[in-house]
């Protein structure tokens, strides 16, 4: 390697240090067990809090492991049951995928954090349209995978912890499936993102009912969206970057000619977005923008539909809005039934993509 690109790929480090002492530790750690009915375990959360230290202070990422085998850059190195396990998953769904006499199949995204099961105490509108499309694709003889984002902040333990945009960094030190996760010296576990790869690889269509945060995407699904840059250029070897320690050679890998494969590439996919005063186009744009770049296709015209409902009305009364707006119930059943009719044709060999087969005159 010549000096210069020796030079080039050094990783830089400027940033302030993070490591906590013992007390702040145990201060931050034990926090979670402030309801007086912990008072009596006292003494056995103090020992549970030395072992979370000791845990912490040797950066024991991956504490259970074993020998990634054959069929890996380095069969010697010891791989988290974690990951393989998510990555065996993701494998399995990826061959039902391919299974071409199976039942066709649907993710349905609510990403709507809203739920009636937590404060604010009422279900979502995107739940209800998501719902809506549901019906639509199972009386299509599709089957359909909910996946109901609103349970990140309703439901314990359902996190999608945030990206840590290793791929900006170079594109093969980000895996795929993410091995960032869990990370159980910091404490950053119960991650849901395992389960809901395979959901994806599964699919032959995703949609996705979303309403406008402050002219943007909710936060989950902003979470989801970062979290799965691993499908679209990701590296399924974790090995051959030595986890997430060989920096340098992993930005050598990549400047050697990475191909950036598109784990997902081909899926088909719908999105309906609504909004009450501003955004709803710009949100609609951004969440397909962000599909077909990983390679997703959109499923016709009709699949995708940004609306206001109750325009600058209370928000009080913007379930009764959207019970008076039918025309906006057929968009998105119609949004639901266009997905259907590509999913049944691609199926079927009768969707043309045109341009599938050109190769991508810029890798990225």
């Amino acid at each position: 390697m010549s000096a210069v690109l020796a030079e080039a790929t050094e990783p830089r480090k400027e940033m302030p240090p993070v490591k906590l002492d013992e007390a702040e530790f145990k201060k931050r750690f034990l926090s979670q067990y402030i309801d007086p009915a912990f008072e009596q375990l006292k003494s056995e959360l103090d020992r549970v809090a030395d072992t979370a230290w000791d845990a912490y202070i040797e950066s024991r990422k991956s504490p259970i492991t074993q020998k990634a085998g054959p069929g890996y850059a380095d069969p010697d190195y010891d791989l988290s049951i974690d990951w393989i396990s998510a990555r065996a998953a993701i494998v399995a769904a990826e061959q039902r995928y391919k299974d071409p006499y199976r039942q066709a199949r649907v993710l349905m995204i609510n990403a709507a954090s809203r739920s009636e099961h937590t404060c604010p105490g009422e279900t979502s509108k995107s739940f209800r349209m998501a719902k809506m499309a549901e019906e639509v694709l199972e009386g299509a003889g599709i089957a359909v995978e909910f996946l109901d984002l609103s349970r990140t902040s309703s439901e314990y333990g359902r996190n999608i912890l945030p990206c840590k945009t290793c791929f900006s960094t170079a594109a093969p030190l980000c895996h795929y499936p993410c091995s960032c996760y869990p990370n159980y010296s910091l404490g950053q576990t119960q991650d849901w993102m395992n389960d809901i790869y395979p959901m994806f690889a599964a699919a032959d269509g995703v949609m996705i009912v979303s309403p406008v945060n402050w002219y943007q995407v909710t936060s989950p699904l902003k979470a989801l969206m970062d979290r799965l840059v691993c499908a679209d250029g990701g590296n399924v070897d974790p090995t051959s970057t030595e986890g997430k320690k060989d920096v340098q050679g992993a930005k050598e890998m990549e400047l050697g000619g990475w191909q950036y494969p598109q784990h997902l590439a081909g899926r088909q996919f719908s999105v309906v977005v609504h909004g009450d005063v501003e955004g709803t186009e710009n949100v609609r744009r951004s969440i397909a923008d962000w599909l077909r770049f990983m390679g997703l296709e959109a499923a016709g015209n009709k699949a995708e539909v940004d609306r206001y409902i109750g325009y600058w009305e209370p928000y009080a009364t913007s379930h009764d809005a959207f019970d008076k707006d039918i025309p906006m119930h057929g968009e998105v059943r119609n949004a639901a039934a266009t997905l259907a009719e590509a999913v049944k044709a691609k199926r079927a060999g009768n969707w043309v993509s045109p341009g599938a087969t050109l190769s991508r005159p810029r890798q990225k």
